[in-house]
């Protein structure tokens, strides 16, 4: 028996700082939304044909609203080409966007320890940036956000 042999990319969303002193609408990160500016970019650059090929493996698998950390499966003979869709993706919505790669590892368990890592240190950042302002709420959510990336499986 083989497995399929993935590749996991940890990756980074810097939305449009001025965004949000434009409208009261701000964009919300989802798996959703991410997935659907890669496919639609996948689909400008590589064509249907490019698209039909790397849905097979294609999964976000994990994003974070708060700190813009996302987790992004694709397979090995195609990852180069969902990297190279994610760097040409300029938009989420209407919200300009870019991303970062933080990691690419070729396991989950990898990608997973990279992963915890950096939301540990953007947490901790958001904790002292926030100070007393931190809800409970918030504090929770991130909690449960590392509990979230501790389970992930392929």
């Amino acid at each position: 028996m083989v497995g399929f042999k993935n590749r996991y990319m940890v990756m980074e969303v810097f939305l449009d700082p001025n965004r949000e002193l434009l409208d009261g609408d701000p964009i919300i990160l989802t798996q959703f939304n991410v997935s659907k500016a890669i496919k639609d970019n996948i689909l400008v650059n590589f064509g249907e044909c490019g698209l039909a090929s790397m849905l097979g493996s294609f999964q976000v698998k994990y994003v974070n609203h708060i700190t813009k950390v996302c987790i992004i499966r694709a397979s090995r003979e195609d990852y180069q080409k969902v990297w190279s869709a994610i760097t040409m993706a300029r938009s989420i919505g209407n919200c300009p966007v870019l991303f970062n790669l933080l990691d690419l590892s070729g396991s989950i368990k990898a990608c997973k320890e990279a992963a915890l890592k950096c939301e540990t240190l953007k947490f901790e950042h958001y904790k002292l940036v926030a100070g007393s302002r931190l809800s409970a709420d918030t504090a929770q959510h991130m909690q449960n956000c590392l509990e979230k990336i501790k389970i992930l499986e392929h």
